[in-house]
């Protein structure tokens, strides 16, 4: 846990200039082969097949009800190349579910998590500062990639760029990054300008029973043109048929909110009913105590709800 003059000196940077977080443990592998993108195209919710060299796209993995296994990003190197950055915790049921459908298929599946590091850049003046550490730099769309060495990348992310060398030249890049102008930045202080935009993060926001419409990723995640993948059908139907049961929602207290509190809303009766859980939770210098929440759809932007023992008032994201 950072200490509070590190938070604030890692936020400032995050936010005004630039900000290095180290985030090697991701869950990363490789995906090659002529059969690659035509694969992957069946198992994930975004158009994967109609990727250009140099691009990428967010997705999720889906149960057959339409339920998260996983989110990841998917980056084409090449017409034959897509590497895939997902949560670590999720890492173990993508590569399970990648493998077993790869019978059949012009394709490899190929364990990079060991092999790449991960620098994430985080604030305005990231290309700037990858620039004068003599890094090459992807196009200007999100989720946009260029080589880096041999196996690596820098990819185009919303707040920056994420910077991926080999593990062996870790040490030397993150040294060229912070002589350019980065600044060491604690994870907990990254975290804070997440929760400030509002995009939830596998494992804490979201789990295994979290729809892509319930978690407000559709628009990211989800393509409704291309073909078939697992999930498809009920992601659909709630699209374009339903209301979801949850919605991703902030909430602003007076005082610091506690992940995985309960979250009650009180009726107009005076009857009580849970209707979900604190996710995470954050003390923005700009915002105050603030908190991301999947909570039940009674409790509208403009509610007021009691978060554990605290009362929160619930808006709608991103926070203004």
């Amino acid at each position: 846990m950072a200490t509070v003059d590190a938070l604030q000196t890692g936020y400032d940077a995050c936010v005004n200039g630039v900000g290095l977080v180290d985030r090697s443990e991701a869950g990363k592998l490789l995906l090659t082969g002529p059969q690659a993108r035509e694969f992957l195209d069946g198992q994930v919710s975004n158009e994967i097949k109609t990727l250009a060299a140099g691009s990428g796209r967010y997705a999720t993995l889906l149960t057959n009800k339409g339920r998260m296994l996983a989110d990841l990003r998917v980056l084409a190197f090449s017409e034959e190349s897509l590497l895939l950055i997902t949560e670590r915790p999720a890492l173990q049921v993508l590569f399970d579910q990648v493998r077993r459908g790869l019978i059949g298929w012009q394709a490899e599946l190929h364990k990079r998590t060991l092999e790449l590091g991960l620098l994430s850049l985080i604030g305005p003046r990231s290309d700037n500062v990858a620039r004068a550490a003599g890094l090459p730099l992807p196009g200007g769309d999100e989720h946009d990639v260029v080589a880096l060495g041999d196996d690596g990348a820098v990819i185009r992310t919303d707040l920056g760029l994420d910077v991926l060398p080999a593990t062996d030249d870790v040490a030397a890049v993150r040294s060229s990054l912070l002589a350019a102008g980065a600044v060491e930045t604690a994870e907990d202080a990254a975290e804070i300008v997440r929760v400030e935009t509002g995009r939830p993060r596998f494992g804490v926001d979201a789990d295994e029973s979290v729809m892509p419409e319930e978690a407000g990723i559709v628009d990211r995640a989800v393509s409704f043109k291309k073909g078939c993948y697992v999930g498809q059908e009920t992601v659909a139907r709630l699209h374009w048929k339903g209301k979801p049961n949850r919605h991703l929602r902030g909430l602003r207290s007076a005082v610091p909110l506690v992940p995985g509190a309960p979250v009650i809303f009180v009726r107009e009766d005076g009857t009580e009913r849970e209707i979900g859980h604190v996710g995470s939770a954050v003390v923005s210098p700009r915002l105050g105590p603030v908190a991301l929440a999947l909570l039940r759809r009674e409790a509208e932007p403009g509610a007021t709800v009691r978060a554990g023992e605290v009362d929160a008032d619930v808006v709608a994201l991103p926070f203004a």
